[in-house]
């Protein structure tokens, strides 16, 4: 259960509580789920929806989700941020984010129900098994409406050298008959991939990469079309120096929903990504 309390100001004098609560960030969806629960009160009695709000109201917010996952407490992953209304995982490699029939209780999933037992796992950026990096998860419905301008910034080794970023502005669909490969296709969705360089070892590069979009493998499909595959990423064409994808979410940065503060946080490159990288050179 998540409790805001909400002080209604001179500017909100007058308005509907609907009003009120979509200016603050809440969807018609959301004030409709709050009304059905009870959980919009002022003064200790229910707020409708079409009730006027008068400046200096103090409005009761409670939220309340239902998990529905298998806890699974064996499952340690490092946090890099949390409070409240968000909780930023820096997940392993190997580690699916939700279950499926192969993996029922030992994923990120599983990991965050031992955790909060009664809350609903909203992660905000999903991460492929094999991809490392910061996982940013909503404890309830507004922080996961209110997290829309996430910015994430990756971190990728590819085969070959590269001394120049670019911007790869290509469609990506799925391949015909595959049910897993994507590729780039002139009827696939569009998909915006900046790049840039860091360093050049034993003829591999470091990038540094921001998406405009979120396409399903998007960097692996974008960076293999251009001839720079992923190391370890053999459904793309990367080589096997690496037993997965060179991978890593590495950054993220937000405004946050309810406090309204610059949320910054990163996680280093793993083990594996600088053992490929560097090789006893540091």
């Amino acid at each position: 259960m998540r409790e805001l309390i909400l002080t209604a100001e001179q500017t909100e004098d007058g308005m509907t509580a609907l009003n009120f609560l979509k200016a603050r960030g809440f969807s018609r969806r959301m004030v409709t789920s709050l009304k059905r629960s009870g959980g919009l009160t002022r003064g200790g009695e229910i707020l409708r929806s079409v009730d006027k709000v008068c400046a200096g109201d103090v409005i009761r917010v409670v939220q309340e989700d239902s998990g529905g996952v298998v806890p699974n407490d064996s499952i340690c992953v490092e946090i890099s941020y949390e409070d409240k209304d968000i909780i930023i995982y820096n997940k392993p490699p190997f580690l699916a984010v939700h279950p499926s029939v192969r993996h029922y209780d030992d994923t990120l999933a599983n990991a965050f129900a031992a955790r909060f037992p009664d809350t609903l796992f909203r992660p905000i950026n999903r991460l492929d098994r094999d991809t490392s990096g910061l996982c940013v998860c909503a404890k309830n419905r507004l922080a996961a409406a209110g997290l829309a301008d996430l910015k994430k910034v990756y971190f990728a080794v590819v085969n070959g050298e590269l001394y120049s970023g670019g911007t790869v502005d290509l469609p990506i669909g799925r391949e015909s008959e595959s049910i897993i490969k994507r590729c780039v296709k002139s009827d696939g969705k569009h998909a915006i991939t900046r790049f840039d360089p860091i360093e050049r070892i034993n003829g591999r590069t470091l990038l540094k990469i921001r998406l405009e979009t979120g396409r399903t493998h998007q960097i692996r499909v974008h960076m293999s079309h251009i001839g720079y595959p992923l190391c370890g990423d053999r459904l793309y064409g990367g080589d096997a120096s690496i037993n997965r994808q060179a991978l890593h979410c590495g950054e993220a940065e937000f405004t946050h929903p309810i406090t309204k503060e610059r949320i910054y946080t990163a996680a280093p490159l793993p083990k594996d990504i600088r053992a490929l990288l560097y090789n006893g050179l540091k």
